[in-house]
């Protein structure tokens, strides 16, 4: 696969410092290894430094490896650049793999107390592919247990806080991706996204997350034919580093039989003209979804950026209503995620080990029958069917990417937003869910910040398989706002 990542934020001229290693972008930093201008060594130096002072104050990167074992790894790959070996696109980057997600000899805990002492027996694809593009793993990123709820905290990690405001949820599932990446921890980051957990996390650490079309990046389990509506995908500061891991991650794979070739429409620039192209802002889908009023306020601001760069922006939602895909999006959710947990669930010792937010979803699965599963499946194919015949219209739309800012960390979910209680604990993520639900990609990227100097995002919305189309719009965007460079959190300049 090719992805033209071209980009002008290029190594300084002078050898950086071990300070200023850590504020390189990705691609930047992949020049500066390549050219031998920095060492592998000095590179993962200056990160376990870095993560020294700044990971104790969030606790977004957890299982962190020995130091001495790590530097040794550097030390080969510096040797292998001497020896004049071919690199791939992550030779030498200190890299976490996001706990959901297997790295062989690494913990894969999940976040829960029934796997915290298990060890992990091999990568899984996206693993490998970031393993053979010379990832060095260093550890893993914290993630709500199982990765159930949009807020990072599990008892065996404990809670990952904001970057921007350590009081605060960082978000979730991809919570110790998105605050590491922000924090300058990590380059770039791996995550997943099921109900906005590469989404969510990125808005409230200002930086960009990728939800892609399903089989875009292999996504390797027991089950290889009843597809999940999990995805994995990239983080980053920007779009170019955004686009440079998916490069990594996407392509097909014989071991995942739906998964989707890496040339299919991933191959060209970035940097392409956006004028004439159509966008329609979807807002909170006609009132259907409820926002905080500032939180919507502000993502649709960010829609004068779009004008600016050429494109034409208009109100409007796809002609489909959203109860019956939300309460389909609960049932296949409950469906598809407790299968793994119904051995557990059935030992009354090991259920006593279990999160309510995942009881609730097996009980919730088993009151389900095949026939309850075949008709919310039936709406949500509907409901892809009107998404699909809406860009006939656009080309885009775009949605604010959360309900709600930054909440308290230390609460589990909030029991009311938006002057009304919550009936379920995701019910203030309904709007990634018709996102979730159609199919389609998805970028979060940074729309600015709130009162109370928090983060907020906006998605980006393409019709399926349309990745290289949504990262185009999204470059065009980073490269007016540049968010993550502009506002970086407070905790780098102490």
């Amino acid at each position: 696969m090719t992805l033209d990542t071209h980009t002008d934020r290029r190594p300084p001229a002078a050898t950086p410092s071990a300070s200023d290693i850590v504020m390189l972008d990705g691609l930047a930093l992949a020049d500066a290894i390549r050219s031998r201008q920095i060492s592998c060594l000095d590179v993962m130096t200056a990160y376990l430094d870095h993560i020294e002072r700044i990971n104790p104050q969030v606790n977004a990167i957890v299982a962190l490896q020995d130091r001495k074992g790590l530097l040794a790894q550097a030390r080969e790959r510096d040797a292998e650049l001497g020896r004049g070996e071919p690199v791939g696109p992550l030779h030498g980057f200190p890299f976490a793999v996001k706990d959901l997600s297997p790295v062989k000899g690494l913990p894969h805990t999940f976040g829960s107390p029934i796997y915290k002492d298990n060890v992990a027996a091999a990568d899984n694809v996206m693993v490998e592919r970031q393993r053979k593009a010379g990832a060095i793993f260093i550890g893993k990123t914290n993630t709500p247990e199982f990765g159930f709820g949009s807020h990072t905290y599990n008892p065996v990690y404990g809670t990952t806080r904001n970057a921007y405001d350590q009081s605060r949820s960082a978000g979730g599932s991809s919570g110790g991706a998105a605050v590491a990446v922000a924090l300058r921890m990590l380059p770039v980051a791996d995550g997943s996204d099921y109900g906005g957990s590469l989404r969510n996390p990125a808005a409230w650490n200002n930086i960009y997350g990728f939800r892609t079309s399903i089989g875009r990046v292999p996504t390797d389990g027991r089950d290889a034919f009843l597809p999940s509506m999990g995805v994995l995908g990239p983080m980053a500061r920007n779009v170019a580093d955004l686009a440079m891991l998916l490069s990594v991650q996407a392509g097909y794979d014989a071991r995942v039989p739906l998964s989707i070739g890496g040339d299919d429409g991933l191959r060209g620039p970035l940097d392409v003209s956006l004028k004439g192209k159509r966008i329609a802002w979807v807002g909170d889908f006609g009132g259907q979804i409820r926002y905080e009023p500032e939180v919507l306020k502000i993502s649709k601001s960010a829609l004068t950026v779009f004008e600016q760069l050429g494109c034409t922006v208009e109100e409007a939602v796809p002609d489909y209503p959203l109860e019956p895909v939300l309460e389909s999006w609960l049932q296949l959710r409950s469906w598809q995620m407790s299968a793994t947990l119904l051995a557990p669930y059935a030992d009354s010792k090991l259920r006593a080990l279990l999160k309510p937010e995942a009881i609730y979803e097996v009980e919730n699965a088993l009151k389900l029958s095949a026939v309850d599963v075949t008709k919310a499946s039936l709406v949500r194919t509907e409901w892809y069917q009107a998404v699909r015949k809406f860009f006939d219209t656009y080309d885009f739309f775009v949605a604010p990417t959360t309900q709600i800012a930054p909440f308290d960390a230390e609460i589990d979910w909030p029991k009311e937003f938006a002057g009304r209680p919550a009936r379920t604990y995701h019910e203030w993520m309904n709007g990634m869910g018709p996102i979730t639900m159609c199919g389609c990609p998805a970028l979060a990227a940074p729309a600015g910040f709130d009162g109370q100097e928090l983060p907020v995002g906006i998605q980006i919305v393409a019709p399926n398989r349309a990745e290289l189309s949504c990262l185009q719009l999204a470059y065009g965007y980073d490269t007016a706002t540049q968010w993550p460079a502009r506002r970086p959190p407070p905790l780098l300049g102490r």
